[in-house]
């Protein structure tokens, strides 16, 4: 459980080796969180020793690198139930994997658009229906998602990763729902253009930001249990702006 002063303790993160995952990390070992778990595709990887190394050197006693894949649906049950048993309670689950994919080629090729929506919808609720099953059970914790901005009002630039992302976007807020008086709760975190490996290469939106800026807002929001975060918090504004335009001028802003 959250320690005296009301700070988290353990932490489960998959996609533990995403550069937002890393950096929210990082500051939770910095601080009191003992006990760090990273799920991660390949545990064994020269990513995933690093990125343990780095939280032990943060100042995290124990922290551990287990198999988790987003996509390996029929894993995820046993995966949530062994990491509960072997752990405890567990304090923060963030969900921080994802794939931006290739729009160009997930428009004409079903195979890429599938592994997009997969990956980042599917993949996401076949997790996190048992983990909030748990946290539900254990009566406290937090729930974190990295949902994006690009679900708030799809664009045509990026509609298959902007449905995915929508989609998880609305699991979530029903989940948040369903879980309210269990002492549970969900926090969807919803950034901007991030500058992180993902989107190197990529010309930045408007409102770009950090993963450094992220994880501090994902810390704050904890803090102070929001159940939405917005990163940077103007764009809260920009996209209520952005829901109400009429579609035929949404499609001619630049995409």
């Amino acid at each position: 459980m959250k320690d005296a002063l009301g700070e988290v303790q353990t932490v489960l993160v998959l996609g533990g080796t995403s550069d937002i995952a890393m950096a929210t990390a990082r500051r939770l070992a910095a601080g009191r969180a003992r006990r760090i778990t990273l799920g991660v595709r390949d545990p064994d990887g020269a990513a995933a020793v690093a990125a343990a190394d780095d939280l032990r050197a943060c100042g995290s006693a124990d922290v551990e690198v287990v198999a988790f894949d987003a996509t390996d649906f029929a894993t995820h049950a046993d995966f949530v139930a062994d990491t509960f048993e072997r752990i405890g309670d567990i304090d923060l689950v963030l969900v921080a994997f994802g794939v931006l994919g290739d729009q160009d080629r997930a428009e004409h090729d079903a195979a890429a658009a599938r592994e997009i929506v997969e990956t980042n919808f599917t993949g996401a609720v076949s997790v996190m229906t048992p983990i909030a099953d748990r946290l539900r059970a254990q009566g406290h914790g937090t729930l974190c998602l990295l949902s994006s901005v690009a679900g708030e009002r799809v664009r045509r630039a990026n509609f298959v990763y902007g449905a995915s992302k929508a989609g998880v976007d609305g699991y979530a807020q029903g989940l948040a729902a369903a879980l309210t008086g269990s002492g549970a709760r969900v926090m969807i975190v919803r950034p901007g253009f991030v500058h992180t490996k993902m989107t190197e290469g990529r010309t930045p939106a408007p409102f770009a930001t950090t993963a450094d800026a992220v994880a501090d807002a994902i810390l704050r929001g904890i803090a102070r249990d929001r159940e939405v975060v917005w990163v940077p918090g103007a764009l809260r504004f920009v996209m209520a702006a952005l829901r109400l335009l009429p579609t035929p001028v949404f499609r001619r802003l630049p995409q």
